[in-house]
């Protein structure tokens, strides 16, 4: 084969092969929402908010299918005391802040007394929780980044996906999510 005819023949096989390519970046990019939207306060992006066994109300904010799972953030009502069990996500930052109420969030061995106005970061593959401490209602605001599987996790939660599930079949469900509970929820909290 002659040279030119060679060039010529891997060039239009990069050209073929590339398409595909170039179609589905072009599929990527419009995954995600291309103008900016209002959430009305106390008002869920889909009008749907999820309501979680432990008694916990979460809105969305910004899901997961407007930044193409960059991120996730909802507000989370909670009015019973506590918190759900110590855990480490393997691929997610999570931040929350406090809008109302005192919360303990744990990070790593150290535990932040957190009120309005506060905020706590918490690294991916570093264990955390957080308890609502004192009377009243607590509400957060927690950020997922990247968004991993949160939303659909706390969706099927919803839907009472784990209802009946054994102890190992929820640590099982977890991880098909990206986290592990790692520990107990935070007990014996004092309030201050």
């Amino acid at each position: 084969m002659k040279r030119t005819k060679f060039f010529q023949a891997c060039l239009t096989a990069s050209i073929l092969l590339a398409t595909p390519f170039r179609s589905l970046a072009h599929t990527v990019r419009t995954l995600r929402v291309s103008k900016g939207f209002k959430v009305d306060a106390g008002k869920d992006r889909f009008d749907k908010p999820i309501s979680l066994l432990e008694g916990d109300t979460f809105s969305t904010k910004v899901s997961t299918k407007d930044t193409d799972g960059d991120l996730y953030m909802f507000e989370s009502i909670r009015v019973k005391e506590g918190g759900p069990s110590h855990h480490v996500h393997f691929e997610q930052d999570e931040w929350w802040y406090v809008l109302q109420g005192q919360f303990l969030i744990k990070v790593g061995d150290e535990i932040h007394q957190a009120k309005a106005g506060d905020s706590v970061f918490g690294p991916r593959n570093i264990p955390h929780s957080f308890a609502k401490v004192g009377e009243g209602e607590g509400r957060l605001l927690m950020f997922f980044q990247p968004a991993g599987k949160m939303e659909e996790f706390f969706t099927k939660l919803s839907e009472g996906v784990s209802k009946n599930m054994t102890e190992p079949e929820q640590d099982a469900f977890r991880e098909a999510h990206g986290f592990k509970r790692v520990g107990p929820p935070i007990k014996n909290f004092k309030k201050w």
